[in-house]
């Protein structure tokens, strides 16, 4: 097994994507990136850690391959939008492609480039990729929120303004939410 590690803004809405498919193990939302040990969602949502919101997949690759992870990803977020995602604003929400080895990297990349190439979008792509830290597992009540509290969890994804940009940006068939 392997993990792909995403930030994607709001962690809440990065889970259930890639959480319906053979193949993958688990979906743990977290946080990576920062400058400090064993931060808290308090200190996270600050925006001055360092960190970024993250969900950390644990998949098989030979039955779910990295770059079809890399395809759900993209088709979740604004990777031109270096300020956060939609609604949720701060350095804690910005797009980030963490990579786990040198082929992950280089998929990441290649990926990136793709995109770029189709031309989706009238601005430049700033989601970063970059070599993958320490993972630190959110507070217990984050985890599968959209199981947990469904009813919030879908009331917060509509305000968001996530699922209109994916509506204009994405093929409805290519999506899931």
């Amino acid at each position: 097994m392997q993990h792909a590690t995403f930030a994607g803004g709001c962690f809440w809405c990065m889970v259930k994507p890639f959480d319906q498919f053979e193949g993958i193990e688990k979906v743990v939302s977290g946080y990576m990136g920062g400058h400090i040990e064993n931060p808290s969602y308090e200190q996270i949502k600050t925006g001055t850690t360092g960190h970024y919101e993250v969900v950390q997949i644990t998949f098989h690759p030979e039955l779910f391959p990295y770059s079809r992870l890399l395809e759900i990803y993209w088709q979740q977020v604004d990777p031109t939008d270096p300020e956060g995602q939609f609604h949720d604003r701060g350095p804690q929400y910005r797009t980030a492609i963490f990579y786990h080895n040198q082929e992950q990297q280089e998929e990441a990349l290649a990926s990136r480039d793709k995109l770029e190439q189709s031309q989706k979008f009238s601005k430049p792509i700033v989601t970063q990729i970059v070599e993958a830290s320490t993972f630190y597992p959110a507070e217990e009540y984050h985890q599968d929120y959209y199981k947990k509290s469904p009813k919030h969890y879908k009331e917060d994804r509509e305000k968001s303004g996530r699922d209109e940009f994916l509506q204009v940006h994405w093929d409805e068939t290519s999506r899931t939410k």
